[in-house]
């Protein structure tokens, strides 16, 4: 059993589409946004962890010649 009759019915969604469609994509786009943003934070504090490894190693390296 289906709630709609068609496809196109479907998508009309009772006359309710602009509220209903633009709330998926509001959320897609939310959802979209976190993993995005989430990745780039995980890039950055990668690069960061790399640096403050370098920057330590030769911090290491001076203090072993005195």
């Amino acid at each position: 059993m289906m709630a709609f009759d068609s496809f196109a019915a479907f998508l009309h969604m009772g006359g309710h589409a602009p509220y209903v469609w633009s709330a998926w994509g509001i959320t897609a786009a939310l959802l979209l946004g976190s993993v995005l943003l989430a990745r780039q934070e995980r890039r950055h504090l990668l690069r960061e962890l790399e640096r403050r490894e370098r920057r330590d190693a030769r911090h290491v390296g001076r203090n072993d010649e005195q």
